[in-house]
């Protein structure tokens, strides 16, 4: 694309089936770079990724030639069959169906990569529930209880 000039930000947010604490702490850097090499194939730009065991956060920087729905599905579906082919889960392994994408300034790159590397330190003190329902306030995102994801508490 010949004299295209972008700067598109964007985290994408998702969750395991039923939000279950599925992914193993010992194996979440193989999990990164996994779905790092998809992310590098579809062209994107990976700024961090922190998958915790319910759930994970990607931060890109995006490129006008995939649209975010496909990126996040292919990025949903080849990680799922990682996990499965790497055997990491005794029963099946899904993740749930959506996600969210939430777009950001450059000049926030800092506190948003921050921000995804502290996941852990975060969620001492609220759930991945709490902090899904304050992304999509924050934004003045509409939604439905019964269309957010699964929630297992």
């Amino acid at each position: 694309m010949a004299n295209t000039y972008t700067q598109i930000y964007i985290q994408i947010v998702f969750a395991v089936k039923g939000r279950l604490n599925l992914i193993p702490q010992k194996n979440k850097e193989e999990l990164h770079k996994y779905i790092t090499g998809i992310i590098t194939r579809r062209g994107q730009k990976l700024l961090l990724i922190n998958c915790m065991p319910d759930h994970t956060h990607i931060f890109i920087g995006m490129k006008p030639n995939i649209c975010i729905s496909d990126l996040t599905r292919d990025i949903k579906a080849g990680s799922s069959k990682f996990i499965k082919e790497k055997g990491w889960i005794k029963n099946r392994f899904e993740w749930q169906e959506g996600f969210g994408a939430f777009s950001y300034a450059h000049s926030q790159l800092t506190s948003v990569i921050n921000y995804i590397k502290n996941q852990e330190k975060h969620h001492e003190k609220r759930t991945f529930r709490e902090e899904y329902i304050e992304f999509l306030n924050e934004y003045k995102i509409d939604f439905n209880d019964n269309y957010l994801f699964d929630f297992i508490e």
